[in-house]
């Protein structure tokens, strides 16, 4: 107990330093990788180290490491810090609870049911759906891939693939859909990429113009990842659309919200998943739009019974008492699996789900501010849709690539850069909610500022984007 309260101590200390170095540097040394090793004393040895030594080592890694919470951090679809909801992961590793069984969880079951039941209802999902808390959005879509596969052919289970499968997802979609179904026994080639419009949205007449050519071969459609929102414009395919296409060809629809599924709590976004109470399963990531530390990651499915067939495998060592109910491992990918669920309840609860939409439709408004800046400066092009938190736009014609490493490396922002239909940009993303419209206008004028100063050295780069 004495060494556990000075090392609480201590961590306080740190973080102290670590939230006022935020403030003088918003931005972290860039250490080069090559010279990692060289810079800095990472290295373990067979004897351990003074304290001292210690916790002048663990402040030194603290402070150069990136800061993904600063006001000048743009770089991800995750940012910022919901301290409510800090508060339920720094328990959450003191508890030091695994969510397999109600034994050794306890009321930390309870309010994972209690996050599951909550959003089932705000999805319009019937009364036997349920879901789980995975360690991530691609753990989410391999799970709702293996269910699907299993509700197709209920035999792959036990016997595994013996004919060939066939998922469809937009060419704008998460880079996990190939990895998942070679993991899951289909094949990378046996993934087929739908085209999208110029908002990013997936076509819904390519996507059954897919299905029809792939029955007509003798293949087994089964499978259809659609998104809200995509990584690089944030863009909300149409569901409704979809779960039409679906119905008629008895395709399980599967919504990848972990970037943008959080509308769910907002009235005046909800409509981007409108239709999302068609699917069959639904994701989103609560360390995206919400803030929660990572990693946070809810799957929901419309019928309870598909995770229990996937998923469910006796243990008798381990599943000892209580119903299967309280007993989360008899529904999760992982066995050892931690309280992932903590903080989103913390979080949730001490705002409500009143102060859940407020953080949406912040980002969302933050979003909408810079848009409105960089439309109206003639030095700026903008690309994509406008409902979105992704805000993409290249300046004066700059190399997006060549701008956002030399924002990097000169310690001034970290933003980074996407593509779409062979246009490269900045992608500038308004997932902190600790933001204000002053963030959003010091983050131009640091850009602004910067080039003007590098000018000779962007010079020569000018006009290789349009």
């Amino acid at each position: 107990m004495q060494e556990l309260n000075k090392d609480l101590d201590q961590f306080r200390i740190i973080t102290e330093a670590l939230l006022n170095d935020e403030t003088e540097n918003p931005v972290s040394e860039l250490i080069p990788a090559d010279k990692l090793f060289e810079e800095m004393d990472l290295s373990l040895q067979e004897e351990g180290i003074s304290d001292d030594k210690f916790y002048n080592s663990l402040t030194d890694l603290v402070l150069k490491t990136p800061k993904t919470a600063s006001a000048h951090f743009f770089n991800q679809l995750f940012g910022g810090r919901q301290s409510k909801a800090v508060l339920g992961d720094l328990l959450a590793v003191i508890l030091n609870n695994s969510m397999y069984t109600y034994k050794v969880a306890g009321p930390q079951v309870g309010i994972e049911k209690e996050i599951i039941k909550q959003v089932v209802e705000k999805i319009g999902y019937p009364s036997k759906s349920s879901g789980t808390i995975a360690a991530g959005g691609s753990m989410n879509n391999f799970m709702a891939l293996i269910m699907a596969r299993d509700h197709f052919d209920s035999d792959i289970k036990q016997n595994g693939v013996r004919k060939s499968l066939i998922a469809y997802s937009s060419k704008d979609s998460h880079y996990s859909n190939a990895k998942n179904a070679a993991f899951a026994g289909i094949g990378k080639d046996n993934v087929k990429y739908v085209a999208t419009n110029k908002a990013g949205q997936i076509i819904p007449s390519e996507f059954e113009k897919a299905i029809l050519e792939d029955l007509s071969n003798g293949n087994r459609p089964f499978f259809l990842n659609a998104t809200a929102a995509t990584t690089v414009y944030g863009a909300y395919d149409p569901i409704n659309e979809l779960a039409d296409i679906c119905e008629k060809y008895k395709i399980w629809l599967h919504v990848d919200g972990a970037y943008g599924g959080a509308v769910l709590f907002s009235e005046k976004y909800k409509h981007l998943i409108s239709g999302v109470e068609r699917s069959n399963s639904f994701a989103f990531n609560a360390h995206k739009m919400l803030g929660t530390p990572l990693s946070c990651s809810i799957l929901l499915v419309k019928d309870k019974q598909n995770l229990d067939y996937s998923f469910s495998n006796d243990a008798t060592y381990l599943y000892q008492t209580h119903d299967d109910d309280f007993n989360p491992g008899k529904t999760s990918f992982q066995c050892g699996r931690r309280n992932d669920a903590l903080k989103l309840w913390t979080l949730w609860k001490s705002v409500g789900s009143r102060g859940l939409e407020k953080i949406v439709d912040h980002q969302f408004a933050l979003a909408d501010f810079a848009r409105e800046y960089v439309t109206n400066n003639p030095d700026y092009q903008v690309y994509g849709p406008g409902d979105s938190v992704s805000v993409c736009f290249n300046y004066k014609g700059i190399d997006p690539k060549i701008i956002c490493s030399k924002l990097y490396e000169d310690r001034e922002l970290v933003v980074g850069y996407g593509e779409f239909d062979g246009v490269e940009f900045i992608r500038f993303v308004t997932i902190n909610a600790n933001n204000s419209e002053k963030e959003i206008l010091n983050f131009f004028s640091v850009l602004e500022s910067y080039v003007e100063e590098k000018q000779d050295l962007f010079l020569t780069r000018a006009g290789k984007t349009e």
